[in-house]
């Protein structure tokens, strides 16, 4: 661009700007005060506090998780309501009621060796956990996914995973 140019490009913005009342500084002034607001406003908390209902409920589910490596099926059996409902993986049709969820549990329960629960939190009853489940003994050595949970009266009424990996190993 030519340096007459450029001057009369600058001269028509200085213009434009003046008639509208608005000055270099002003803008400069405004805008600094608007960052300085930004980075100096406290900010808001990315969760919510907890209630005593959530905190019970992932209490709940950290149990059942823990509940895992003992092979005790009644004890496992024990953390869901009579209408339950567990969905293995994304890909399969939810097995319902209490005894479909236990011949599905029993069928893989053996190779379980731990549940490791890498994070969790709660909003009313859902319950939603990051875990890696480690197996022995079968096709699949570490499944990493996340598990949905629904608990009504301190009861988990619907179980569903959600695949992130798999190693089989």
């Amino acid at each position: 661009m030519s340096p007459t140019l450029e001057t009369e490009r600058h001269l028509k913005s200085k213009r434009s700007l003046q008639s509208t009342g608005i000055t270099r500084r002003s803008s400069l002034t405004t805008v600094g005060l608007g960052l300085a607001a930004l980075v100096g406003a406290p900010q808001q908390a990315c969760a919510a506090e907890q209630t005593p209902a959530e905190k019970a409920n992932i209490q709940i589910v950290n149990d059942f998780c823990a509940a895992w490596p003992s092979h005790d099926l009644d004890r496992i059996m024990s953390f869901f309501a009579e209408n339950c409902a567990y969905r293995v993986s994304e890909g399969q049709e939810p097995n319902k009621g209490n005894q479909a969820v236990r011949d599905r549990i029993r069928s893989f329960l053996d190779r379980v060796q731990a549940f490791e629960v890498i994070d969790t939190f709660a909003r009313g009853p859902m319950v939603i956990d990051e875990r890696r489940d480690h197996f022995i003994g079968g096709p699949l050595k570490m499944w990493h996914g996340v598990g949905v949970f629904f608990l009504k009266d301190r009861k988990i009424v619907e179980w569903y995973d959600y695949t992130i990996s798999l190693d089989r190993g």
